[in-house]
């Protein structure tokens, strides 16, 4: 089975792919665009401001020569991915290793792509390969999460939230 989603407003309904469904090799995508506002906003949530993220003049002295994103940003995809895609909604998120291979930058398009490599029958839970890769076929993460997906069906309309704006954006 292999599943995809993009953060578009027109995938309405959330399903999840239930423990019992889930096979060995099982794979899904996610994909997101990172803009200003992605950088700006997760500063402002989660207290990061290191200039290598906020300060152009900063970063550009720096071996990266610009702007990157927060490592957990990049992470946050990858909650985002099992949470709406696989295994989706009721599912819990349990264990993440990560690895940051290449910055990314502003504009950079980057997939979230998921694999089922585990299935333990007695605790119902799974290994997944969570690897991130940007326009150019780069992995820029690399890693594996452990989660317990929910065991029956699980439809649920999407939740909308509110548009934010940033002042000077």
């Amino acid at each position: 089975m292999t599943l995809q989603s993009t953060n578009s407003e027109t995938n309405q309904t959330l399903r999840n792919t239930p423990y019992d469904q889930m096979k060995i090799g099982d794979k899904a995508t996610y994909q997101r665009t990172l803009t200003e506002q992605d950088l700006i906003l997760f500063a402002t949530v989660s207290g990061d401001y290191n200039p290598i993220h906020l300060d152009e003049t900063y970063a550009a002295n720096t071996s990266f020569g610009e702007r990157i994103a927060h490592g957990m940003w990049t992470g946050s995809l990858i909650s985002a991915a099992l949470s709406i895609v696989m295994p989706g909604p009721g599912g819990i998120y349990s264990g993440q290793e990560l690895k940051f291979l290449r910055p990314v930058k502003l504009g950079d398009t980057l997939i979230v792509e998921l694999e089922v490599l585990e299935k333990n029958e007695r605790r119902k839970n799974a290994l997944i390969r969570t690897d991130v890769i940007n326009q150019h076929g780069k992995i820029v993460v690399k890693g594996t999460a452990e989660i317990i997906p929910a065991t029956g069906d699980v439809c649920v309309e999407r939740v909308h939230l509110p548009n934010v704006s940033i002042e000077g954006m």
